[in-house]
């Protein structure tokens, strides 16, 4: 099986580690990975996005035009991919900054207030843990437990102390995707 992903939005907001992180995860599981970074030539501020596959088979080709999965952490990125996810796959949006809803009816979507939760937490910049362990509950390609270990072992070590707050933006996202898709009510605070 192949699963493509993308993930989108600006510079500095964890993108391009995120599916990083997701590539890293998949090899460590043995399958076979891609990982393309994009961005423009701002180092904060302009547009960032990432392709990933990860497969049980050899990788034809690293090019992913109807990626089973999207994560869009920004408006632009929202309007940009919703339209090429296939039909029946995974879209999350960061609602912190997303003002609008879904066009299509044949995902599984999700608006996240992605930014609120990681705030929550202690750091903002746990936003894309936060997205990524939305995406795991409803696309378990992979385990929160195997991201969690990628984490450890490939974490810059003058990161490390950042692990457990991590964990915990990946399990909350996770949480909320899960009580979302059960209908049960959530309280963020």
């Amino acid at each position: 099986m192949q699963t493509e992903i993308i993930l989108a939005g600006f510079g500095g907001q964890g993108i391009l580690f995120a599916g990083q992180l997701l590539a890293y995860a998949g090899m460590d599981s043995g399958k076979k990975v891609t990982w393309i970074p994009s961005y423009g030539p701002e180092m904060r501020g302009g547009t960032a996005n990432c392709t990933v596959i990860i497969s049980d088979d050899e990788i034809g080709s690293p090019n992913v035009r109807n990626p089973k999965a999207a994560l869009a952490f920004n408006l632009p990125s929202f309007g940009k991919y919703e339209s090429v996810v296939v039909p029946g796959g995974v879209f999350i949006g960061n609602a912190s900054l997303i003002n609008l809803e879904f066009t299509r009816s044949d995902l599984n979507a999700l608006l996240i207030p992605a930014n609120e939760i990681a705030e929550e937490i202690g750091d903002k910049r746990l936003t894309n843990m936060v997205m990524v362990g939305a995406m795991l509950n409803m696309l378990p390609i992979l385990t929160i437990e195997i991201l969690e270990s990628t984490l450890t072992q490939h974490l810059p070590s003058r990161h490390k102390r950042l692990l457990p707050l991590n964990f915990q933006a990946l399990q909350s996202g996770a949480e909320f995707a899960r009580k979302s898709r059960e209908g049960t009510p959530i309280n963020l605070y």
